[in-house]
């Protein structure tokens, strides 16, 4: 019965999804529309015949449309559409060549050379050549927005030929995990996207060669993506001819969504709900690991977080296995250091902070300091994130402050941190961080390097011996990895003791999928993304 329904489910859905449309994203002429244009016998490699693929997310999808700029949770989404030069591999930690079918390096790390795929399309129905991909990343580098800052290295991109693109490099940065970024690193028709303008690309477009392209785009309610015809690596009967991601905020709802077989795979659930999933035959939950931990940065411009020994006690206040075992049942593990680990530059030798109550005590009576009120702000709706800031109030009140928790908005969060005044800003700020790309440069530098301008320092941190440790590793990891760890190591021993801020948990993810949905890899380079192409039902 529950097959005969579901096989029914899929055949409204797709007439359903080939008639709509949106006066808000209307489709392109050419490349938009998937696989209700095909032409007979579909594309190069056979037509896809699995039907449709339903990713229930907590939050809206798409937050920047342009492939330079995209920055947020769009990740999802646009790494359906568009595609990378390389693509960082977990189970390896090495990269499978994507738009790229070869590249090499020259010995001092300053030149690399990509060979381009020759069969491959965009969207708008043009071809990609070399011109293409310095064209989509010099336009990524000049607007300087989202991620941009990850070609830093570049200093000229030269067209060898029609496949054939060289990178000259300032300084021997590893351009393989640079390129694989699942942010700033994605090639597309920069000559359609510039010809057609951002409002066209943010009513719902895109102009890039992955294997989905947009049909339908409801802001604050779902994303369809359609089947491109003209994929490069062809069509199988298993695959998906589309997917959607819809929105869905209430974690009941996804549930009830997923336990009728109505949603493929869903993300951010509730444990207690995760506990009852795992019940369900027709439902697969996993754990895997992840590249993501909550920070926690402390205000090093405000009295008495300016005093080193005062960030100590802090950090002696926190029950971590509390943490880890009560609030996130197991989903995670205390860090070590401020690189998570599986991230190459994780050191298991770096010291830990333990809870230690007394020794926090110890510590303020050295900086004579008997507490205080304290100001901690954190994001509204993260449930994880509302349980640890509540657990902190209390064991902070053990050793004498008052704190104030704030819940906020992530605009309203990060306007606080960022007035001019220091002292009107939060004294406490938690974060979830995970990075642009599988480097740990990502984390040491956007957390705690010297910034004129704030950004995501807000721990308003200024060590020039750090800065320098940082961006010596940085110029050296393309050609001395070792070195580089070495120097990373340094860096987060300087952190550890300063204690700016620190990580609290390496996340686990807990991925919840129909039991029938196959084919997922999580890769945490690329986090919460589903790899559709990839996948299939049964």
């Amino acid at each position: 019965m529950k097959k005969v329904w579901r096989t029914g489910l899929m055949i409204a859905l797709i007439a359903g999804l080939a008639a709509c449309s949106s006066p808000k994203a209307p489709q392109a002429t050419t490349g938009q529309s998937g696989s209700a244009v095909q032409t007979e016998g579909g594309a190069a490699g056979g037509e896809p015949k699995g039907g449709i693929a339903v990713y229930g997310f907590h939050d809206d999808t798409m937050t920047f449309w342009d492939p330079s700029d995209s920055y947020a949770n769009e990740i999802i989404a646009m790494n359906n559409m568009y595609e990378t030069l390389l693509r960082y591999n977990p189970r390896t930690k090495s990269f499978d060549k994507e738009l790229a079918e070869d590249y090499t390096v020259s010995k001092d790390g300053l030149t690399w050379t990509f060979h381009l795929r020759k069969n491959v399309k965009f969207h708008t129905g043009a071809p990609m050549t070399a011109d293409s991909v310095k064209k989509s990343i010099e336009r990524t580098i000049k607007r300087g927005k989202g991620a941009a800052s990850i070609w830093d290295s570049v200093d000229k991109i030269n067209v060898v030929d029609e496949h054939t693109v060289e990178f000259k490099l300032k300084y021997s940065a590893p351009l393989d995990t640079v390129s694989s970024s699942g942010y700033a690193a994605f090639i597309f028709d920069a000559d359609a996207l510039d010809k057609n303008g951002e409002q066209w690309v943010n009513e719902g477009h895109d102009v890039g060669s992955g294997p989905y392209t947009v049909q339908k785009w409801t802001k604050g309610s779902e994303l369809i993506l359609t089947d491109f015809p003209d994929y490069w690596q062809g069509w199988k009967a298993n695959n998906f001819q589309k997917v959607v991601f819809k929105t869905t905020p209430e974690a009941n709802t996804r549930q009830q969504m997923m336990e009728a077989g109505k949603m493929d795979f869903t993300d951010q659930m509730p444990i207690e709900m995760i506990e009852a999933m795992r019940a369900n035959p027709d439902i697969t939950v996993e754990q895997t690991n992840s590249f993501q931990q909550l920070i926690m940065q402390f205000n090093t411009q405000k009295a008495p977080l300016n005093n080193p020994k005062v960030r100590q006690a802090l950090a002696y206040a926190i029950p971590y296995d509390s943490i880890v075992k009560d609030i996130l049942v197991g989903a995670g593990e205390q860090s070590r250091g401020s690189i998570p680990k599986g991230l190459w530059g994780y050191d298991a030798t770096l010291a830990q902070y333990n809870y230690d109550p007394e020794k926090a005590k110890s510590l303020l009576k050295e900086a004579g300091v008997t507490g205080g009120k304290l100001t901690l702000t954190y994001l509204s709706g993260d449930e994880f994130e509302r349980r640890i800031s509540e657990l902190l109030k209390v064991e902070f009140g053990k050793i004498g402050f008052n704190v104030e928790l704030k819940s906020m908005l992530w605009d309203a969060q990060w306007d606080l941190a960022k007035t001019q005044d220091p002292t009107k800003r939060q004294d406490i700020f938690l974060l979830y961080w995970y990075p642009d790309y599988a480097d740990p440069y990502s984390f040491m530098k956007n957390l705690y390097e010297s910034e004129e301008n704030i950004v995501f320092n807000l721990a308003y941190y200024k060590n020039p011996e750090y800065d320098k440790l940082v961006e010596e590793a940085k110029k050296v990891s393309g050609l001395d990895r070792s070195k580089a760890i070495a120097l990373y190591k340094q860096a987060q021993e300087i952190l550890i003791d300063q204690v700016p801020g620190l990580s609290v948990y390496d996340l686990e993810y807990v991925r919840v999928r129909s039991a029938k949905f196959k084919g997922y890899v999580d890769n945490p380079a690329y986090p919460n993304v589903v790899f559709f192409y990839d996948t299939y039902r049964e």
